[in-house]
């Protein structure tokens, strides 16, 4: 047997160096740039429309799913479940308020009931999710702790059918979106001048 052989099978670790890039940052901000938008519109501001649906199917939805593939393969496992989680959350979002537009599928807008519970599923799940944020930074933290308030307004105004609520709902709604840019931009410029520049 060859001696480079032999070094080969003695080999027992390899250590491989990661170039990739942070993907947490265009979660984040597909995510927080969504939720500003959507939240805006449910404090009264304005419609729902092509603005807000378009932002759900392609930066909220299609940029996290991305960003949770991309968490994937750099092995982190909290990183990948949230933004593809979240990004199937927006697609799926989008697919309720379209689907009943299309003639064929007119019977299928859901009961305020079945969306709260939708929304509260979500709220559960965000509430497991900020469990594991707190062994995370303080601005994730904030992140998820505002989301869970913010499905679990959703789903009671839904299922109680206050207007209210959801004007609470949409206000507490736009301070999460911004939480998520607020971390997003601040993992950018803290990666971009090597040293903490926004507190996290």
């Amino acid at each position: 047997m060859s001696e480079e052989i032999q070094d080969i099978m003695n080999i027992t670790h390899v250590k491989v160096q990661d170039f990739t890039a942070n993907p947490a940052p265009l979660g984040l901000m597909g995510f927080g740039m969504t939720t500003v938008l959507l939240n805006i519109h449910n404090a009264g501001f304005y419609n729902l429309g092509a603005v807000i649906l378009s932002m759900g199917f392609f930066y909220g939805g299609l940029a996290q799913v991305i960003a949770g593939i991309e968490e994937w393969r750099k092995g982190n496992t909290f990183g990948a479940t949230a933004f593809t989680s979240y990004g199937l959350f927006w697609l799926t979002l989008v697919g309720i308020v379209l689907l009943p537009r299309f003639e064929w599928a007119e019977g299928l807008a859901p009961a305020s009931t079945a969306f709260a519970a939708y929304l509260f599923m979500w709220g559960l799940f965000t509430f497991f999710m900020f469990i594991g944020t707190l062994k995370a930074n303080r601005a994730l933290q904030v992140v998820f702790l505002t989301l869970t308030i913010l499905f679990f307004l959703l789903a009671a105004g839904n299922y109680l059918g206050s207007a209210a609520i959801l004007r609470i709902a949409g206000f507490e709604g736009i301070f999460c979106g911004f939480t998520a840019i607020y971390a997003a931009l601040g993992q950018v410029l803290n990666e971009m001048y090597g040293k903490k520049m926004v507190p996290l």
